[in-house]
């Protein structure tokens, strides 16, 4: 499976049109949260209105995968807290989005909202145990905010991860977790867009500005992931002997460049 991971995109619709072209170049493409910008002059219920037309047209190219971030909320559920009912709303297009989960060939990613209470982090606990049942092969969270105490969490003065979702890692080891939310991770000094935890590998691209967003490719067959943004490239490998640490990459390495899978368009 071949997966482009992108989050933060905070309504760059730029950022939207670049995502849109290179989609079918992947099996599946995963929106880790963050689609729309809180602080846009332009109003939240419009910004819904053109995102969820551009996921339907991004759902007729690949298998699209969202989750909700802090900024995508429109309202609060019974318990009072807020969700992004927009996002769940999603599900009429057939895009698994908070609280689904869906296999990819052997792979089950489970798709966790962003928790405002009590009522939502409980939430979150049943739906990764209930998962961790159907696990037959390679196991991907996506999940809005890294965890705590992470170099994918680290933002140059403090960690601004979720504690919790360290806790449920270190319980249900999932091969990949797939998050955002801190913006500088990748861009600061003891930073970082992959972390291997345990046996887990957190992977978090980043914000940047501009026509394409920083962005993290990887392939389970090949068994590699890797980060390209304005700053550079770098490569890992995901086989628990590869170093854990990620190497800088001058060009496409060669399992991005294999003839039966088109290479993706880095950004310019």
């Amino acid at each position: 499976m071949r997966c482009l991971l992108v989050s933060d995109l905070h309504y760059s619709l730029k950022q939207f049109d670049w995502v849109m072209e290179v989609a079918d170049d992947f099996e599946v493409v995963v929106i880790a949260g963050d689609l729309l910008e809180i602080a846009s002059l332009v109003d939240g219920r419009a910004q819904i209105v053109v995102v969820r037309k551009y996921l339907e047209k991004l759902q007729e190219k690949t298998r699209l995968v969202v989750c909700s971030g802090n900024h995508d909320l429109d309202g609060t559920d019974e318990a009072g807290e807020k969700t992004a009912k927009w996002i769940r709303g999603l599900r009429d297009l057939g895009i698994p989005v908070d609280g689904d989960s869906v296999f990819v060939g052997d792979a089950l990613i489970t798709v966790c909202h962003w928790w405002d209470g009590a009522k939502g982090r409980a939430a979150i606990g049943e739906q990764l145990a209930a998962d961790a049942k159907k696990r037959r092969g390679p196991w991907i969270w996506v999940y809005h905010a890294p965890p705590s105490g992470s170099k994918v969490s680290w933002g140059g003065d403090r960690h601004y991860g979720d504690v919790e979702l360290k806790k449920w890692i270190d319980t249900h080891r999932p091969d990949i977790v797939l998050s955002g939310h801190v913006h500088q991770a990748p861009f600061v000094r003891d930073g970082s867009w992959a972390e291997r935890i345990g046996d887990t590998w957190v992977f978090n691209a980043g914000y940047q500005i501009g026509p394409a967003p920083a962005h993290v490719i990887f392939d389970l067959k090949e068994g590699q992931a890797a980060w390209f943004s304005l700053m550079g490239a770098q490569a890992v490998g995901l086989d628990p002997t590869a170093g854990a640490a990620p190497s800088p990459l001058s060009g496409l390495p060669d399992w991005l460049k294999a003839a039966d899978h088109p290479p993706p368009r880095p950004p310019a």
